[in-house]
């Protein structure tokens, strides 16, 4: 009677503390959403991330705490050598919190570490051939985000996608655009939606909007959205994603469908900054 009396006492206790996890955890992120944001990481803000200036006071404030609990909770971690400081963490960690601002969906919660290379850097890829052929290929990225948990970055493009706000092309938040489109699984170009209704408007522009890339870059003509979103839907999200950011106001003109369902899933009005 004894030993069953202690083996009840602990699974009670063992699901009390699967129940309780969440909540201490979220009290933890509370605390440090609230710490005094240090100074040098604000100086860093405004020599490396000018897109951060555009900010309403609000929203910069609200993009400080989800960055501390970033930096807390996902390690960005050095790769061929690179020794990572507090001016690429704080570079990195900004424009990742970018697509969290406007809605509480979670601190990319399949991501586990950030891989920074220097530079560009090369990847091992098993390209389908005909008849069924595999054949391995080599490809040289400026990132790239993996659903088992990793994003890899190349500091140099980083930085300089960081330093003009206004050219749409920033791999940051492409490659964290990946991550919110892998929180199920392999990326598609479909998110997480918030109902059926939501999911069907989704994939109606969403698969428009594609196909007239598509056709435009198949006629040779020059395009808002980078050419590479054309290669699927998936690329598709992350490219829209960077306009979204970088160039609200052309986005909006250009592409008015495109812009009125981001600003829906990303629950934010850049146009407006």
């Amino acid at each position: 009677m004894m030993a069953f009396l202690i083996v009840c006492g602990l699974a009670l206790a063992l699901v009390i503390a699967l129940l309780i996890q969440p909540w201490l955890r979220e009290q933890r992120r509370l605390r440090l959403a609230h710490q005094p944001f240090p100074a040098a990481w604000r100086r860093q803000l405004r020599r490396r991330v000018p897109l951060v200036a555009r900010l309403p006071a609000d929203l910069q404030l609200r993009l400080k705490g989800l960055m501390q609990v970033f930096l807390a909770e996902k390690p960005i971690i050095g790769c061929a050598g690179l020794r990572v400081n507090d001016e690429m963490r704080v570079t990195i960690a900004a424009l990742a919190c970018l697509p969290l601002l406007g809605d509480a969906r979670g601190l990319y919660p399949r991501l586990r570490q950030v891989l920074l290379y220097p530079s560009a850097f090369y990847v091992d890829r098993l390209r389908q051939e005909a008849g069924g052929l595999q054949r391995e290929e080599r490809q040289l990225l400026a990132g790239e985000s993996w659903s088992q948990g990793q994003v890899l970055l190349s500091w140099q493009d980083v930085l300089a996608d960081a330093a003009d706000p206004q050219d749409g092309r920033n791999v940051v938040i492409h490659e964290f655009a990946h991550q919110l489109d892998q929180v199920t699984g392999q990326a598609d170009g479909t998110p997480v939606q918030a109902n059926a209704q939501a999911l069907r408007q989704w994939s109606a522009i969403m698969q428009a909007e594609y196909r007239g890339l598509q056709e435009r870059v198949a006629r040779g003509e020059e395009t808002l959205l980078n050419a590479y979103g054309s290669v699927d839907q998936a690329e598709f999200f992350a490219v829209a994603s960077e306009v979204f950011f970088e160039r609200p106001q052309a986005l909006q003109a250009q592409h008015p469908a495109l812009y009125s369902l981001l600003s829906g899933f990303y629950q934010l009005n850049p146009t407006s900054w």
